[in-house]
């Protein structure tokens, strides 16, 4: 029976966890290193839109910590755009965590508040959740 290495991880990092829509993401904050991986890809590979990258480096970008951080951030369920803005969250809300003096600016910048807009359901007789069929009079 062969015997595995563990890694012991005896770096420091900060945790936190972000939602939009059906989309979650964690994030992992470490305060040395410059990388930043999504699912174990670079954000280029993950986000080929510029649009989502933008999104996803804003709270780094408002606090002027661009490539000072480190961060792992692992992302499941929703689209493309629901994950970014997911990252987003959590990124924030690790970021007040690090440093309890990010928290006014990043609320200033409306990125510690959780978008609470979900999709409606479809109603009985509809064919959406607003949508009817057409109505005619005669």
């Amino acid at each position: 029976m062969a015997t595995k290495k563990i890694k012991s991880e005896s770096k420091k990092y900060i945790r936190a966890k972000g939602t939009r829509k059906r989309a979650v993401a964690v994030v992992r904050l470490m305060e040395h290193g410059a990388d930043i991986t999504i699912n174990k890809k670079s954000v280029n590979a993950y986000f080929p839109v510029f649009e989502l990258q933008k999104i996803v480096f804003e709270p780094l970008r408002v606090l002027g910590l661009e490539g000072k951080v480190g961060v792992n951030i692992t992302t499941k369920g929703g689209g493309m755009r629901g994950q970014a803005e997911a990252i987003r969250h959590a990124l924030s809300r690790a970021l007040v965590k690090m440093k309890q003096e990010h928290r006014t600016i990043l609320k200033k910048a409306k990125l510690l508040t959780r978008d609470a807009r979900e999709k409606e359901r479809k109603k009985f007789g509809l064919k959406r959740a607003r949508k009817a069929p057409q109505w005619g009079k005669r």
